[in-house]
């Protein structure tokens, strides 16, 4: 139980640090392009290869991880968890699996992005 308080109070700050960020870096570097999306992006994968390296080969510090990875950053970005799965992937030797999984998020998330859009569109006119 407590692991998942620890998850639900690291996702709720890690929702408002995104939130935080995404509405302050487009005003300092102008809205022409998705700054703050690609700033919490890269961030978040900054940070968890950091944490990654760190909790590597320790045990200790579970809740902490738990909290920091999943919560806190699960709730920034989840693309910091793609991008370290898909780079354990590559680590693992298994490239055939890795190049699927990022071109089936990509694309697929993409596709199911549009299709959501238009099957609501289409459900709205109805």
């Amino acid at each position: 139980m407590i692991k998942l308080l620890l998850v639900a109070l690291g996702g709720a700050l890690g929702s408002v640090f995104r939130f935080i960020l995404t509405a302050a870096i487009p005003k300092s570097l102008g809205k022409t392009f998705l700054w703050g999306t690609l700033s919490v992006n890269i961030i978040g994968s900054l940070i968890i290869g950091i944490l990654w390296a760190y909790f590597e080969n320790s045990t200790d510090n579970q809740n902490v991880r738990i909290f920091l990875i999943v919560g806190i950053l699960g709730g920034f970005t989840t693309y910091s968890s793609f991008a370290l799965e898909s780079i354990n992937l590559f680590r693992n030797g298994d490239f055939r699996m890795a190049i699927l999984y990022i071109f089936g998020t990509n694309v697929f998330g993409m596709l199911a992005a549009f299709g959501g859009y238009y099957l609501s569109k289409q459900l709205l006119t109805i």
